[in-house]
């Protein structure tokens, strides 16, 4: 469709990008690449970036007037304690009726996403998010899934399990109704991450919906992407503050909701602590029968190395090794 037919927008695709020039074109041709029976727009927030992804968004929306909308920051917003740049630059701009998620360091998959999301939520007005599996790209060696599949076969996700899951979705997944977004409740604003509060406002609003398709991509491994940044320095203390930070979303949820989910709420605040025991190896914890459920949610291969690395390290570290250099 065009971006320029003055028709009604019914999809607005938020993208967030930081020093993405190896990954923004193919994530913004495959926005482009959509096939839709309505207009889309594509809005974009670069965060003062200095290896030229400016540049490149520059190029796109010169070549797509209307359909291209990047924000380039002169100086870096998220250093400023800017963490939800979304909520507070792009949300804002949004026109469409309904809003899409990807960071411009992934990108979406199948040229069909857009359409089959739309319908479903036209479809179904109660659906207030609706997400999809995603494949997962590693940039560098690591020891990682091949996709991110939270559910095997399309269904209905009720509200109290979006907020309370075993398995995360992928925010290249994440569509929901613009009107969520358009006033932000504290625990949005408070949240360290950008997916997890709106999952959380859209349990507040309604339900979910899964379609068992991987129609977007996640890469994972990416040089000062969240998650790698996350590691360097302290990475203990950073985890420490991050549960903590999570801790207080979830009670400013719960009060948001008059304790309506408070079984869920409570639960997934006890997992976000147990995951930081795993990211940190604390095997007191990760071992302990209170957290049983917990760990019996994580994968096989992920148990499996916990149990070699608590119980025999210098086994675990050759393995490791061995599986590290398989994936050159």
């Amino acid at each position: 469709m065009s971006g320029n037919s003055g028709e009604t927008i019914m999809a607005t695709i938020s993208c967030v990008t930081f020093n993405h020039a190896a990954y923004i074109r193919q994530a913004l041709d495959s926005f482009l690449m959509q096939k839709t029976d309505f207009e889309y727009e594509i809005v974009v927030h670069d965060d003062a970036s200095t290896d030229g992804t400016g540049d490149i968004l520059r190029e796109y929306e010169k070549k797509y007037p209307g359909r291209v909308r990047p924000l380039i920051q002169k100086e870096n917003q998220y250093s400023q304690g800017i963490d939800n740049i979304s909520g507070a630059f792009n949300f804002p701009r949004a026109r469409g009726k309904y809003i899409f998620m990807c960071d411009g360091d992934d990108y979406f998959v199948s040229p069909h996403k857009l359409q089959k999301q739309v319908d479903y939520m036209e479809a179904h007005p109660d659906c207030t998010l609706c997400i999809h599996s995603a494949r997962i790209q590693l940039e560098g060696r690591a020891l990682t899934e091949r996709q991110m599949r939270p559910y095997r076969g399309s269904r209905v996700i009720p509200a109290e399990e979006i907020v309370d899951k075993a398995s995360g979705y992928a925010m290249s997944s994440m569509a929901f109704p613009s009107r969520l977004v358009k006033n932000l409740p504290d625990y949005y604003v408070d949240c360290p991450v950008g997916d997890t509060p709106l999952q959380l406002m859209a349990a507040e609003e309604g339900c979910g919906y899964y379609i068992d398709e991987p129609m977007s991509a996640y890469r994972v491994g990416v040089a000062g992407s969240w998650t790698v940044a996350g590691k360097q320095g302290d990475y203990a203390g950073k985890q420490r503050v991050y549960y903590e930070r999570m801790k207080k979303v979830y009670e400013e949820f719960d009060d948001a909701t008059g304790g309506r989910l408070r079984e869920a709420v409570m639960s997934a605040s006890r997992r976000t602590y147990y995951h930081t025991m795993v990211n940190t190896r604390r095997f007191e914890e990760i071992l302990n029968p209170a957290y049983r459920k917990y760990y019996k949610e994580l994968t096989f291969r992920t148990r499996f190395f916990i149990q070699m690395e608590c119980r025999m390290p210098g086994v675990y570290v050759g393995l490791r090794g061995l599986f590290l250099r398989r994936k050159r």
